[in-house]
């Protein structure tokens, strides 16, 4: 098999597996506990979140374990909001910032959509016309899980405060990707997710800054702080700071691969005269690569290439029971005879230039007859 869709999830790193086994089966202690039983997972717990700070800029106490990105953005989103009645987000967003918007649309709140050009870049003028329409959150994504274009973080973070919002990205397809120093961005609040940088499933984090308060998203018990009642998941915790810090350790070495892999996957088709379409930004998230084919069905794509051993995804893995043209294949304006045709192959540090020539070949096979 060829795994070639790392943008929906990715293989667990062996060290962040052997981090996590002495917490499952012999340091398994509630860190609640005051035995000394407890004291290993308590320490675990603090190193963990020391070295995912320290992989983003931010301080340790800045830093809220979540289940995944989704939640994240929905405490961030929702909270974060607090009794304003302004929102503003742009029309790429993941559906988890999307939907969260339209639960505040739904309370009565405005939310302001601010669109992208064809690249699925943000317009630094649009965005100013959009925020002058009150106070309150601005959420734009780091990334676009689709197309990997990667937005003026830095720019919009800096206007949003002109404004006076808080300024809140989902990031989840970033982190551990491309280099994040939330304090010299200017980020107020930052969502990721292990799963996404070869970590566990079902953990995440949420960066808060310093002096911003969120309503609890979970009531309980005293864990993080109040924030977010529930017993640590401890090994999970522990497997993703591995995972993060093995990942920002390699990370120049593994863009750069990423770089030549994508380089030549387009170069393989464009020599094969395919008539296709890349979409988004080329300075985008390293190996995330969304193709659209003339007169081609995406799903029909998917299912020959997995006949043939690859995995592959058409537009958001997170909306795979939706075979319509995803909302931000449509907001970057590709014609429809290439959009039905969309697939995104996201590499990740283990695809070989092998891969990609069994990538190359199967597609060429697939699409000539």
């Amino acid at each position: 098999m060829i795994y070639a869709d790392n943008a929906a999830t990715t293989k667990l790193d062996i060290d962040a597996f052997k981090a996590m086994k002495p917490f499952l089966l012999e340091s398994y202690s509630n860190p609640s506990q005051p035995y000394s039983f407890s004291y290993d997972s308590k320490k675990a717990i603090k190193e963990a979140r020391e070295i995912i700070a320290c992989c983003i800029g931010a301080d340790s106490e800045e830093i809220v374990f979540t289940s995944c990105g989704t939640e994240s953005d929905n405490w961030a989103i929702k909270s974060g909001a607090g009794e304003s009645d302004c929102v503003v987000t742009s029309t790429i967003e993941h559906h988890a910032v999307l939907n969260s918007c339209k639960t505040l649309e739904s309370q009565g709140r405005k939310v302001t959509y601010i669109p992208v050009d064809q690249k699925g870049i943000i317009d630094i003028n649009r965005a100013d016309e959009c925020l002058r329409s009150g106070t309150g959150l601005a959420s734009v994504m780091f990334s676009n899980n689709e197309i990997g274009s990667i937005q003026p973080i830095k720019e919009l973070a800096s206007l949003a405060h002109e404004y006076g919002y808080l300024f809140h990205t989902d990031a989840v397809q970033a982190v551990g990707h491309v280099e994040i120093d939330v304090h010299q961005l200017g980020i107020d609040m930052l969502s990721a997710s292990a799963h996404k940088f070869n970590g566990p499933k079902g953990i995440g984090f949420l960066y808060v800054k310093k002096g911003i308060d969120l309503y609890p998203y979970i009531d309980g018990g005293s864990q993080e702080k109040g924030r977010r009642a529930g017993t640590e998941n401890v090994a999970s915790i522990v497997g993703m700071a591995e995972a993060l810090k093995k990942n920002c350790l390699e990370m120049d070495t593994i863009s750069n691969n990423l770089a030549y892999l994508t380089e030549r996957l387009i170069g393989g088709l464009t020599e094969a005269g395919l008539d296709f379409i890349r979409n988004g930004s080329e300075s985008g998230m390293p190996g995330n690569i969304s193709l659209s084919f003339r007169g081609c069905e995406g799903e029909v794509l998917l299912h020959r290439l997995d006949l043939m051993g690859i995995c592959i995804s058409t537009g958001s893995a997170c909306d795979s029971v939706n075979t319509q043209i995803s909302h931000v294949i449509k907001e970057i304006g590709v014609p429809e005879e290439y959009a039905k045709g969309t697939i995104r192959v996201s590499l990740g540090r283990d695809n070989t230039e092998e891969d990609v020539n069994q990538i190359i070949k199967c597609l060429v096979k697939i699409i000539q007859k």
